[in-house]
């Protein structure tokens, strides 16, 4: 049994660009976890609609 792993889960959020506007985009997370509870995130980045992947900085997330 591992102590220590790294998950991936992919969540939906709505994100705003200056060039888009706001849009849903699947953001997937990778974070550390510790006996199955998570304490740090690596990295967060997206996909974009024409299949590239983007970090996460370069769009503000909006509620």
């Amino acid at each position: 049994m591992k102590l220590i792993q790294v998950k991936r889960k992919t969540k939906k959020e709505k994100r705003f660009t200056e060039a888009m506007g706001m849009f849903t985009a699947n953001v997937i997370y990778v974070k550390k976890t510790f006996l199955n509870i998570p304490f740090k995130t690596i990295h967060k980045y997206r996909e974009t609609y024409y299949g590239k992947v983007k970090d996460c900085e370069d769009c503000r997330i909006t509620a």
